[in-house]
């Protein structure tokens, strides 16, 4: 059975956008447009993951992420125009899993679903290893291989390498990656990313000044092409 998803936006082209992008992800997905409604649905039937957002009529995201959370652990990402740090935070603490600040890419958004739901035991991939072309990861020993030659990564070179393999073709933003692979409470800035990045380059790529694999998209972040 394909992952099931509780899609919440009062935003109706944003909502059916992102639930097409989902469906033709393979997930099943059920829509809603009212925060009240959502949680009687979340109530009378099984989902493997809510996207929610935080305006919404008759019951706004944070109340029933709370409500929510004292009934069940069903992962929620949550949605919001609002990006500053308290509003962050206050989202986080009210029992979500993910928060996404609006605009984002969709590129970015199916990471981050895919994120939160390998977090969940019954949907975790089962495939200890990932490959592109002659790149080759083993997930569980930690080894990563170009080709016969085994790379020697650090521990956080390892992850970024897996972050970016794992959504091949998707534009990663800098926030995210530092999210994914550094921690919510990681003290720094995304210039962390660019420093892991070159380094990987210099380790995958037949040219790390013209780089083919890891490919940097301006004022966003990066996409692993293979």
């Amino acid at each position: 059975m394909p992952p099931r998803i509780l899609m919440v936006e009062d935003e109706n082209t944003l909502r059916e956008t992102l639930a097409y992008n989902l469906a033709h992800e393979g997930y099943e997905v059920v829509q809603s447009s009212d925060g009240a409604e959502a949680l009687d649905l979340a109530r009378a039937d099984k989902f493997d993951l809510i996207v929610l957002d935080i305006m919404l009529p008759n019951l706004d995201g944070l109340s029933f992420c709370r409500i929510l959370r004292k009934e069940q652990a069903t992962p929620v990402i949550m949605l919001t125009a609002r990006g500053g740090e308290v509003d962050r935070i206050m989202g986080l603490e009210s029992g979500a899993d993910d928060y996404i600040v609006k605009p984002f890419s969709l590129g970015e958004f199916l990471a981050r679903v895919r994120a939160v739901l390998r977090r969940v035991p019954a949907l975790a991939p089962r495939a200890d290893r990932v490959e592109s072309g002659n790149l080759q990861l083993d997930l569980k020993a930690r080894r990563a291989y170009l080709g016969e030659r085994e790379l020697k990564l650090s521990h956080k070179e390892f992850d970024l390498l897996a972050a970016l393999v794992r959504n091949k073709g998707a534009v990663l933003s800098r926030d995210l990656l530092v999210e994914q692979v550094w921690g919510y409470d990681h003290i720094g800035d995304d210039r962390t990313v660019d420093v892991h990045v070159r380094w990987l380059r210099e380790k995958i790529e037949a040219e790390p000044s013209s780089p083919q694999r890891i490919v940097t998209v301006r004022g966003v972040g990066y996409r692993f092409e293979g």
